[in-house]
């Protein structure tokens, strides 16, 4: 059996006729190694919020407004197809795929607009219609297979947040997928999609794409997973804050997860799930640089750094729950959670004190009201809302002395709010105003990565 190879191609590689012919010339050069290979495409760029934006138009009852939108998208997806094809033809496989998807989509909107909403299956159905488009395409320009995702990728019925079932989708790939990935072969398939057992179409979430990419690694036994985006590889810190960011060449999972986890664009957090379990490498590329750096995510593999990178999450609201008489009594910090749990709020970082617990939320739950209202009916209860988690990960961090004092040194005079050491000792989390947060991350960036510093290794 060959080395199989999934490559993963988010919406800015496939943003328009110039850059799907970037992927499948990626593609074709992975093929001639010997390699087979599966390639898992996101929608276009911006197509999916496109879609979104179709059903919130449909669900105020603009129907004309919802078709408009959804003619808009078809247009696209033909104008690039015009491109990449001689004379401006349009094979038949994508002049069906617009066919199949206006005869699907336009009655779903048009109901929605005349019901006012849009159910969760609809819903499924009309966003994922960008993955379906951008792989007909890309699969009619390599003169390839084009396989329907849905037919593999098992799911169950949450809507919106499906989630796989892994043993049916290895079930289903040993006999729909493997036979066509031989050495040399190339199959084009959607990401972010699915159906459950009944055959109706469900999403994974947003981002999902990436997931897809594992999981359908993972039922074909891949030698490698490749996540190709618009950097190279994981950064040590958010480039858009951090002008000389640079790429990590290796991490294992524990890191990457935390790194996902606290606000690292490059990876969604549950990615690197059905991986680890084979252990298959997971690569983060630059589809414009592919010879460039890249990373390297594996079981074996760690990076060996006090800190291999920096990430932040924000705007979360920290949420202190007081109460001197009761905090050493038995039962007390579970009757706080018992709480959180019940409302369904999730809780991030923690942090203690012999009279207090502090942790922190996403902002703009639907239910902080209701939590805070009932917490205070037997503790004193203060929320401050705007803050932000800056994270320091790495490997060696707990038994590396001098990185707290390096950190705090390098935040003199920004307010720490609350300090969190997570429990598998890889992730200090420090807690700011939502408004120091760049310059938090630009000052870290600056004492641990700087010139003469132990920072991230260099990819090669």
């Amino acid at each position: 059996m060959s080395r199989i190879t999934v490559m993963k191609f988010g919406g800015t590689s496939v943003s328009g006729a110039g850059r799907l012919r970037g992927v499948a010339a990626l593609a074709r050069r992975r093929a001639e190694s010997g390699d087979a290979v599966l390639v898992v495409l996101s929608a276009m760029s911006k197509v999916t919020d496109s879609l979104f934006a179709c059903g919130r138009a449909a669900e105020s009852r603009d129907e004309a407004g919802a078709l408009s939108k959804f003619e808009e998208i078809l247009r696209r997806h033909a104008e690039v197809a015009g491109e990449l094809f001689a004379a401006g033809t349009i094979p038949e496989p994508v002049s069906a795929a617009l066919a199949r998807a206006r005869e699907e989509i336009v009655p779903v909107l048009r109901g929605a607009a005349l019901l006012g909403t849009l159910p969760e299956r609809s819903r499924d159905l009309l966003v994922g219609r960008g993955e379906l488009l951008s792989t007909a395409i890309l699969a009619a320009y390599m003169d390839t297979t084009c396989l329907d995702a849905r037919t593999v990728l098992r799911t169950d019925s949450r809507f919106g947040q499906a989630r796989p079932r892994l043993d049916q989708i290895k079930h289903l790939a040993s006999f729909t997928l493997l036979p066509l990935l031989g050495p040399g072969k190339i199959v084009v398939t959607q990401g972010y999609i699915g159906a459950d057992d009944a055959g109706v179409p469900t999403t994974l979430g947003r981002g999902g794409s990436d997931y897809s990419a594992s999981l359908l690694g993972a039922a074909v036994g891949a030698g490698e997973i490749q996540i190709w985006t618009d950097v190279e590889g994981v950064l040590t810190g958010d480039p858009r804050v951090v002008e000389d960011a640079r790429p990590v060449e290796t991490l294992g999972y524990d890191e990457a997860a935390e790194l996902a986890a606290f606000g690292a664009k490059v990876l969604h957090p549950a990615t690197i799930l059905p991986a680890v379990e084979l252990g298959i490498p997971v690569t983060v590329r630059n589809t414009l640089i592919p010879e460039g750096k890249f990373t390297t995510i594996s079981k074996e593999a760690a990076s060996g750094l006090p800190v291999t990178a920096l990430a932040s999450r924000g705007p979360v609201t920290v949420v202190t729950v007081r109460n001197p008489r009761m905090l050493g009594g038995a039962g007390f910090l579970s009757r706080i959670f018992e709480v959180f749990g019940r409302r369904g709020v999730s809780v991030d970082l923690v942090s203690t004190s012999e009279v207090s617990v502090s942790v922190t939320v996403d902002e703009g739950s639907a239910e902080l009201d209701a939590l805070v209202a009932e917490l205070g009916s037997f503790a004193d209860v203060r929320v401050e809302k705007d803050r932000a988690i800056v994270a320091l990960v790495g490997e060696e961090l707990r038994r590396t002395p001098g990185v707290t004092g390096t950190a705090f040194g390098a935040l003199r005079d920004i307010n720490v709010e609350m300090i969190s050491l997570g429990s598998n000792e890889i992730n200090l989390s420090l807690v700011v105003a939502r408004g120091d947060a760049a310059e938090a991350q630009r000052r870290l960036h600056a004492a641990l990565f700087g010139a003469g510093r132990a920072g991230a290794r260099e990819g090669t």
